[in-house]
């Protein structure tokens, strides 16, 4: 696993599939998505590395119900009381209730898929919070949830308007090229869903998957998002 600063107050942890954010306000921390079942030791470890202690974590925000992005949640949340958050409708999936909604698969993304079925399984993990479009979460100054269905149903994004940073979950791709993501239940949705991400014309866009945008985010989202 890597550590990556993004700002001052974020730093992004990068797994051989897929990341996960550490938000801090002060002392208090916020996990955005999780990592895989073996993400907690490295996370901590880490967190620990920035002279912060793993049990200020508050909250951990699920941008939807993939393995890679809820893995070590429960783990975390046990051990140190943070609430689970995530969409009304990837809730059950989190929780082991209903099945994980198969995709509707491109040919090109075949491949790409059948390779992240290697992520291991993740464990039914509670949710303390189901959230809807809208709702505000008490950190990084009020972190609104927009919910970008497409990727899931009940996929969210979470934007930050006092800082400028959006996490984009899975809607949105940056590995090599800022893109449409991949592995959509309802592609259309998914595009209409970057449309929406897009418009909200952040200084910092973090993603599911590939480096953040720190520089013209607002621009290149915008630009793509007008040509997909």
């Amino acid at each position: 696993m890597d550590l990556v600063r993004v700002t001052p107050e974020l730093h992004m942890f990068r797994f051989p599939i897929g990341q996960a954010y550490l938000w801090s306000d002060g002392d208090e921390l916020t996990l955005v998505d999780a990592g895989d079942i073996n993400a907690a030791a490295p996370m901590e470890k880490a967190i620990r590395g920035l002279g912060l202690d793993p049990a200020a974590l508050r909250r951990i925000v699920v941008t939807h119900g993939h393995r890679d992005h809820y893995g070590a949640a429960e783990e975390l949340a046990v051990r140190y009381g943070a609430e689970v958050i995530a969409h009304r409708l990837d809730a059950p999936v989190i929780r082991g209730e209903i099945p994980v909604p198969e995709p509707d698969l491109l040919d090109w993304e075949l491949p790409l898929y059948e390779h992240g079925l290697t992520v291991p399984e993740a464990p039914p993990t509670r949710v303390d919070r189901e959230v809807e479009d809208g709702e505000v979460l008490d950190f990084g100054g009020g972190a609104v949830v927009v919910h970008s269905p497409g990727h899931t149903d009940g996929s969210i994004g979470v934007h930050l308007p006092r800082h400028g940073v959006l996490f984009t979950g899975d809607c949105v791709a940056g590995v090599g090229q800022v893109m449409l993501g991949v592995f959509n239940v309802d592609r259309a949705r998914a595009r209409d869903s970057f449309r929406r991400l897009a418009s909200l014309a952040p200084s910092v866009a973090c993603f599911g998957h590939g480096d953040p945008l720190t520089r013209d985010a607002a621009r290149v989202l915008r630009e793509t998002a007008d040509q997909d």
